[in-house]
């Protein structure tokens, strides 16, 4: 009989962003993979078989227990080898549901794209989460981290987790980034753009973390010191519509550009000269890491996840969050020197080998091995 495994997210996107190379991994090692979240509209048609169970964001929603009623009724079932969980409450309802098989031979494997307790964040966010997390540790035979201050809190904060794995993320699929013929100036025109133009692209979700404010309320003075300056940012959230309305109410639409969702990102990269992040949290940004793949330094705030992709000074800078005159000083540093511009392009186009996609699934599946007779 063939073995099965169950991944758990909160929702079925975050299988369609990130995971469908691992399902594809797994199943060519001869396992059954499954996916549960609460979302049924997306479909994630290469998984063998897919759940919807009512998990919510929110950790005191009532649909979490019945989200773990549900998945425990699944998983006695189906009967899995391993169940591979993701995202926040994602992982809680997979934990608490498959507590009790643990008993029989199941493996749980969780993989924290950012504990939502880190250095810097709120006393809010410790008192829920971290006690949450730690208390579930016992109940996980392997947890993954995708930086290097989650990796190192698993063992000062004495987490019970029987093993604990540091990666480099997901990976930088590089089907959408590689093979683009066009030239820079050729896409400069398509999108309307000059050659003379000094182009910062912001990849992000429209969300309070990101930050976006902080390119809006700068932007003036930057352009004082930049002419030529034009600022893109590309992305969807529920901020969007209010962005948007705020850059035309400060009467900056002629040079910050609010492009919203976009599916030719590689393009986008490729035209663009510098790579930008205001955010306040992350967990390994792979946004940062495709541009550094595209030769792009980036400018970004000194937090975890930055800190990981970014080598100061090597391929990019980091500058203390909301800093501006950190920011503008190693933003004009960039405008200005060009040999400085040219080292940077080839250190970030090195320094994102160490991410991508290929390498990512070799790392995940030494860790499999070590779970699941592969």
């Amino acid at each position: 009989m063939t073995s099965k495994i169950l991944f758990v997210a909160t929702i079925h996107k975050h299988f369609r962003a990130f995971h469908l190379p691992y399902i594809d991994y797994l199943q060519k090692q001869g396992y059954e993979v499954h996916v549960t979240a609460n979302d049924g509209v997306t479909r994630v048609d290469e998984a063998d078989k897919q759940f919807d169970i009512p998990i919510n964001r929110n950790p005191f929603s009532f649909d979490n227990v019945k989200a773990v009623r549900e998945l425990r009724a699944i998983i006695d079932r189906e009967n899995y080898s391993l169940i591979h969980c993701h995202t926040a409450m994602g992982s809680v309802v997979a934990r608490l549901a498959a507590k009790e098989f643990r008993k029989k031979g199941l493996k749980v494997l969780y993989t924290a794209h950012g504990f939502h307790f880190y250095k810097g964040s709120s006393i809010k966010n410790w008192l829920l989460f971290y006690p949450m997390e730690k208390y579930l540790s016992a109940f996980t035979d392997g947890i993954i981290t995708i930086n290097q201050e989650d990796y190192k809190l698993l063992s000062e904060k004495k987490f019970k987790n029987k093993l604990s794995f540091l990666t480099s993320g997901v990976g930088i699929n590089t089907g959408r980034l590689d093979n683009i013929d066009t030239t820079v100036s050729e896409l400069r025109v398509k999108n309307n753009y000059e050659n003379t133009d000094f182009l910062l692209l912001y990849i992000a979700e429209f969300i309070e973390r990101k930050n976006h404010e902080f390119f809006v309320n700068n932007a003036l003075a930057l352009k004082k010191d930049m002419p030529n300056l034009k600022i893109l940012f590309a992305g969807r959230g529920k901020n969007l519509e209010i962005f948007k309305q705020l850059v035309k109410d400060r009467h900056i639409s002629d040079f910050v550009h609010v492009l919203g969702f976009r599916t030719d990102m590689g393009e986008l990269i490729k035209m663009i000269d510098v790579g930008v992040s205001a955010s306040s949290q992350e967990g390994l940004p792979m946004n940062v890491a495709e541009q550094l793949y595209m030769g792009k330094p980036v400018i970004a705030t000194k937090i975890r996840g930055h800190i990981d992709l970014i080598d100061h000074g090597e391929n990019g800078f980091l500058y203390n969050f909301g800093d501006y005159n950190e920011f503008k000083d190693y933003l004009i540093k960039l405008y200005n020197d060009r040999e400085l511009y040219q080292r940077m392009s080839k250190s970030a186009h090195a320094k994102s080998q160490n991410y991508l996609l290929d390498h990512c699934i070799v790392e995940m599946s030494e860790i499999y091995k070590k779970l699941l007779p592969i």
